[in-house]
């Protein structure tokens, strides 16, 4: 099992990467959510300079917020930056899409997506929206073509799988473990939560500003895929939709992902305070440092190949110490 690391994507990325890679983390990968975050293509060179063994990639791309020939030109400059180590992961967009009020993008766009994205860094001439295009790029401007980039698919059901079977080298997972990931020899899942003190309780404040932010996650995707009355079936559900729908309907969407990953927004304490940070241990990996490493070990049997850890709260340094400790004791 390898342990990497994610960050939601902000000015000091670069130096939490970096931090990273001294601590012993295999990869880094850095969220693509401009409402709420800098460029992660910026963020990943910044990262390529101050590094020189990570692994570096965007987890995941959004393909609706550029253009394939966009997508592929920052690709290969990443992979020039850092050679032998950019890898690139794309998703139908939860955050990235739906803070903006969007549905996410349906999988033949994605599918379209891909085959040009790939066609365009192996030099081939590909057509875009009725139009044919290639990367021109000469000698020094970008790697000689093919530019060869590992691809992961975030794939949930089979469509999606049937997707990254076509055009992927692995899965990248978050919040589900679908069956087929076996099927699959590279399998990064992105999980958040928090190493715990013996005794120490959920609903410490270390817990809430560490483990919080990834735990919050149950209510922003319950409203998303199930609606309110999926919501209300969760503790502090009442209460977290009693905030959200304080906002106007066509602006509700802010309100649900306003701190996504980052920090608890109002909804968020109101739903803590109620009673919902009785879940943390369920829909995070928090726990005693012996407790998080059985979950991982869990993981790798339901055929996970990399954790993908994202610190939250101020003690950056801290939770990536802890977390590895667990992860490889």
């Amino acid at each position: 099992m390898q342990v990497s690391c994610a960050f939601p994507t902000a000015l000091h990325s670069p130096d939490d990467i970096a931090l990273a890679e001294q601590l012993g983390y295999d990869r880094a990968w850095v969220y693509d959510t401009p409402q709420q975050s800098p460029d992660v293509w910026m963020t990943l060179a910044l990262a390529a300079e101050r590094t020189e063994r990570i692994g570096l990639g965007p987890g995941v791309l959004v393909p609706s917020l550029r253009h394939p020939m966009v997508n592929a030109a920052a690709t290969a400059t990443l992979a020039a930056l850092a050679p032998g180590r950019t890898a690139v992961s794309f998703g139908t967009g939860f955050t990235g899409r739906r803070a903006m009020g969007y549905r996410a993008i349906t999988w033949s766009f994605m599918d379209a997506y891909l085959r040009a994205f790939r066609g365009l860094l192996r030099g081939e001439v590909v057509e875009w929206e009725g139009a044919q295009m290639q990367m021109l790029h000469p000698d020094g401007h970008a790697p000689a073509r093919p530019v060869d980039v590992p691809l992961l698919v975030g794939a949930l059901g089979p469509k999606g799988n049937a997707v990254a079977r076509e055009h992927g080298d692995g899965l990248f997972a978050t919040l589900q473990l679908p069956d087929f990931l076996p099927e699959w020899s590279w399998v990064p899942y992105l999980a958040w939560g928090t190493v715990l003190d013996e005794g120490e309780p959920p609903d410490s404040e270390h817990a809430r500003v560490a483990g919080g932010p990834g735990w919050a996650l149950a209510y922003h995707g319950a409203y998303e895929f199930g609606g309110p009355d999926a919501v209300r079936g969760l503790p502090g559900g009442a209460e977290w939709l009693e905030t959200v729908e304080k906002s106007p309907e066509d602006q509700r969407h802010l309100a649900v992902h306003s701190g996504h990953c980052v920090e608890l927004s109002d909804a968020d304490r109101a739903a803590w305070d109620a009673g919902g940070h009785s879940m943390l241990p369920d829909v995070t990996i928090s726990g005693t440092r012996a407790q998080v490493g059985r979950r991982i070990e869990d993981l790798a049997g339901h055929g996970v190949t990399e954790i993908v850890f994202q610190p939250c709260g101020p003690d950056t340094r801290g939770e990536l110490e802890r977390f590895l400790e667990a992860a490889r004791s």
